[in-house]
């Protein structure tokens, strides 16, 4: 049966046009329950003893959640007590508009088998199907839609089988209206809150319940202590006048009264408005989208130094506060002010679950609870929940329901427990949540479209590619790499020349455009390396396996083959796709020992040598041009065979064959970049590291003049000679110090779309152009190189997103996204780690240098373990000692002691866990002695060596 749906929309050009869409009715659209004999289903989702304890409905039942149930009570219907729930396609459809997350949830529940969710496309049905009438509103024709579903149910259920022990349909909506007219309509129907508190056996579901706006009030006391939100329409009025600006709120760490605004500029640039005070922070939480007001100019304060958090008193009462407050602007009165402003309405909220611990309430037998995310941007949150005791001590994840104005606290719900706080896995898991990694197992729509095993080469792989599984190329990799993205040749050709191939893991063979394995590593974006604990980005059989340029089997590669001259000079480049068969897959140092041995002239290590040589050389070269070294302390762990815990902290040594694979990746890099980007000018994806912004070096060349080095940036030239020259007599360490120094004044690279940018250079590189084109098994933007660069040689098709520069621009950013929250959690693992070793070993007394100077404090750098920390003088427990600050030096006289940046300190080392959240490393100084200030050195257990079996 044919219908048709009309409605009005609105052209560009202002006018008004009439869309008329056909719209099918069927008969064969059926119920999707067991109990039915009347559809003619092959297979049933809906059980026939569809029991559950409940003292509401002690009869089986079926649920039926409309549209706003489902988008805020998404974590109970997520339970696996909650099962046999019919979703009508009224409320799928609305749940996709209204909220992204929600629905790819919903849709994970529909994919359970043993969830037993239906869909109902009641849209289609002819029995169903109803038409909006005039004057009614969108809202209500779903909700009366809604109603006639249940009620076709109803009776269906009871034609079909009418001996069925009355098996009912149960109507879930939290809207009074909706409720009163499905009960004149003769349906059973619950508030949702009802139903859930009516489950005598699962009393732990009450917990998940989001608070409905009837219980927000409640909670709240009648004081107002925030300013009202504007409504959507008088914010977009006020920004389109100029008089309220939009921008994304960015809480401080340091500073629970204190945030910033940032208002993206029409260029790459964007300014930042200073908010503080808890009025003027009006309820606003990290990353939500604001409406800020500026303040007039001479309420303008200054950022303030002053570390504030909020103790987790339960406040209500503003004193305290009010002091805090006023310590803000004191310390505000002395420098330069900044534009200040505060929220006067948000715009969209970026809410997610946020993973913390509970802070257990003092009264007995209370339900409610604050608790305190890990993240400390985050305000805390306050729960009811009736398992506190079951709950204090372990990592959960609480959402927010809603922040209402009485309320000095945002209130929410718990969601899920974690595990116990401190144990490793548990603390894994927060730190993957928290940095937003998607982490969960691959779905089988992803596995479904990986090669079936077992795989080999065939002649159609064979019939665009050349066939170099001749060639005696090597790979070389830290060791226990599984994912061997490169590998390398070198050989004399006949003519004298050299010729040098970097083959690379030919990852886009297998992964084709648009599909869910595609998607899925486009959303990831990256393989993130955790201390023990790899995250792929493409599952494993890719990753390990088929991808893996190992040794000893055929793999599919993409090759850059140059013609070199002994002067490491290219006559020619060619790319193509190739087979190759590895014949040794080498560690840094297992090349190194090859290289070194003069014994040794097979292919593999004359090759290796040809490689080496030629490496030398374009290293000379791309300094000489300006690209800089620059120096990081990265950490390597030992870990313990069995317990997996850490037993040894030490930095990583390079070799010289770690800059060869370093310099021919380079050199593949930049030559793919020129390639893609003069076949596609404007949607080749290309990466570039901005030049910093000369404040950026401040620090630097204060750090440098306090020695008397002279240090110039005005090019990355010129700060790479001057930081070659850069000697102190009798301080071996300066130059690495500085360089590590040098490396915190950098911007960070990013990807960016050519079609949408003027500037490619990198900073960093010297070069014009670049790209990463190396490692597609562990970073996707690899992967659209590879396609691009295919599509330029014939090799593959192209396909429209490809060509399509915003829709590459999206893709930019967020693997820009991804790459910046993968290196956070990798820091944070190895924080975590290093925690976990320093637990294991008790005090330790270490040299260090201080590498920044602040107002009450230096910050101190242990060489030996990588390892960065806070040396406080204003301690809470004893009395401050006199501090002097002096900014220009940077300089922090302490009783008569004054710290310059560099100066070399002893400290001793141990772990505060008293806040078993926010586990601390503590420094003390041991040396220069300050009396009263600097502690003697403790003594250190030496610790107990494990017994060597004499082999």
């Amino acid at each position: 049966m044919l219908k048709s749906k009309t409605f009005v929309k609105k052209t560009r050009s202002g006018g008004v046009m009439k869309v008329v869409r056909e719209h099918y009715l069927r008969d064969d659209i059926w119920c999707g329950s067991e109990v039915c004999s009347e559809c003619k289903q092959e297979s049933t989702v809906l059980q026939r003893d569809s029991c559950i304890e409940s003292n509401l409905c002690s009869y089986p039942h079926y649920l039926l959640p409309d549209t706003n149930v489902v988008l805020h009570q998404i974590d109970v219907l997520e339970d696996p007590v909650i099962r046999n729930v019919i979703i009508l396609q009224t409320v799928l459809q609305e749940v996709r508009h209204r909220s992204a997350p929600v629905y790819k949830r919903l849709k994970d529940i529909i994919h359970e088998k043993e969830k037993h969710f239906y869909t109902f496309t009641n849209e289609h049905h002819r029995e169903t199907f109803i038409e909006r009438e005039p004057g009614e509103s969108a809202n209500d024709h779903n909700d009366r839609a809604i109603r006639v579903a249940a009620k076709w149910y109803s009776q269906h259920l009871k034609t079909a089988e009418p001996d069925t022990d009355g098996l009912k349909v149960v109507l879930l909506t939290n809207d009074r209206g909706n409720k009163e007219q499905a009960e004149e309509k003769g349906l059973l129907v619950y508030k949702f809150e009802e139903y859930v508190k009516s489950l005598i056996a699962n009393p732990e579901l009450v917990d998940h319940l989001a608070l409905s706006n009837d219980d927000k009030n409640e909670i709240t006391s009648s004081k107002l202590l925030f300013p009202e939100h504007l409504p959507l329409s008088k914010i977009q009025a006020g920004i389109k006048s100029g008089s309220f600006l939009q921008g994304t709120f960015r809480a401080s760490r340091d500073n629970y009264l204190e945030a910033t605004v940032f208002v993206q500029g029409e260029q790459e640039d964007g300014t930042e408005v200073l908010i503080q005070g808890l009025q003027n922070l009006n309820r606003a939480v990290y990353q939500d989208v604001v409406a800020v007001q500026l303040l007039p100019r001479n309420e303008w304060v200054a950022p303030s130094s002053v570390v504030l958090q909020d103790e987790g008193k339960a406040k209500d009462d503003n004193a305290e506060e009010e002091e805090e407050e006023k310590a803000l602007r004191i310390s505000a009165a002395e420098a330069a002010r900044k534009p200040t402003g505060k929220v006067v309405g948000i715009i969209k909220r970026n809410w997610r679950p946020f993973c913390g611990m509970l802070n257990v309430s003092q009264i007995k037998e209370s339900t409610r609870h604050l608790f305190t995310p890990a993240d400390r941007r985050v305000p805390r949150i306050r729960i009811e929940t009736r398992q506190a005791s079951t709950l204090a001590g372990q990592r959960i994840m609480v959402a927010i329901d809603g922040w209402p104005k009485h309320s000095r606290y945002p209130n929410g719900h718990f969601v899920r427990s974690l595990g116990n706080a401190g144990e490793k896995d548990t603390e894994q898991e927060v730190l993957l949540l928290e940095h937003d990694v998607p982490h969960q197992a691959f779905s089988q729509a992803v596995l479904s479209f990986l090669p079936k095993m077992p795989w080999a080469i065939t002649p159609e792989d064979m019939a665009r590619r050349e066939d170099l599984r001749h060639l005696a190329v090597c790979s070389v990799d830290p060791p226990g790499c599984t994912d061997i993205d490169d590998a390398l040749h070198c050989r004399q050709l006949d003519n004298g020349n050299l010729e040098v191939g970097v083959h690379i893991a030919d990852v886009s063979h297998f992964i084709r455009p648009g599909n869910a394995l595609d998607n899925e590593a486009a959303n990831r974006g990256t393989t993130v390396y955790l201390c023990g604990k790899r995250i792929d980005m493409v599952p494993e059989l890719l990753s390990s396996n088929l991808c893996s340029l190992r040794s000893s089997v055929e793999r599919l590669a993409f090759s850059c083959i140059w013609e070199m001259n002994h002067e490491a000079e290219i006559i020619r480049t060619r790319f193509t796709k190739s087979a190759i068969n590895s014949k040794a897959s080498l560690t840094y140092a297992e090349a190194q020992m090859r290289i070194d041995d003069n014994t040794k002239n097979d292919d593999i290590t004359e090759s290796l040598r040809g490689l080496n040589k030629l490496a030398k050389i374009l290293k000379r070269r791309r300094i000489e041009k300006g690209a800089l070294t620059l120096s990081s302390l990265e950490v390597r762990f030992h870990m313990d065979s069995e317990t997996h815990d850490p037993i040894d902290l030490q930095t990583k040594e390079l070799m010289e064959t770690n800059s060869m694979v370093e310099e021919f990746m380079l050199l593949a890099n930049i030559s793919v970049a020129q390639k893609i980007y003069d076949e596609f000018s404007e949607c080749a994806l290309l990466r570039k590291h901005p030049a910093p912004p000369p404040s950026n070096y401040d620090i630097l060349l204060k750090a440098a003049k306090s020695k008397d080095v002279e240090i110039h940036t005005d090019s990355a030239k010129a700060l790479a000679d001057s930081l070659d020259v850069a000697k102190v007599d009798g301080f071996p360490y300066f130059n690495t110090l500085l360089r590590i120094l040098a490396t915190r004044c950098m911007m960070q690279a990013v990807y960016f779309c050519s079609g949408m940018d003027s500037d490619f250079h990198h900073y960093g590189l010297a070069s014009p152009i670049y790209t990463h084109f190396t490692s597609p098994i562990r970073r996707y933007a690899d992967i659209i190189v590879h396609r691009l660069l295919a599509v330029a040689i014939g090799a593959d098709s192209t396909y429209p997103d490809l060509m399509d520069k915003h829709k590459q621009s999206a893709l930019c950013n967020n693997l820009n996204y991804r790459h910046k929250m993968s290196q956070y959690a990798q820091r944070a693992s190895v924080a975590f780690h290093t925690q976990l070793f320093f637990k294991s070993r008790g005090i330790l007394n270490e040299d260090g240098f201080v590498l920044f100077v602040r107002k009450n404090a230096i910050i101190v750098l242990i060489p030996k373990f990588g390892l960065e920390g806070t040396v406080f003088f204003d301690a809470k427990d004893k009395t401050a000692p006199k501090l002097v600050f002096d900014e220009e030096g940077p300089t922090l006289t302490v009783e008569q002691h004054t710290f310059c940046i560099f100066d070399r300190v002893k400290v001793t080392i141990t772990l505060d866990d008293s806040n078993v959240q926010h586990q601390k490393i503590r420094m003390s100084l041991i040396d220069p002695v300050i009396p009263g200030v600097s502690v003697p050195a403790p003594d250190v257990e030496p610790q107990a060596k494990k017994a060597k079996l004499d082999r």
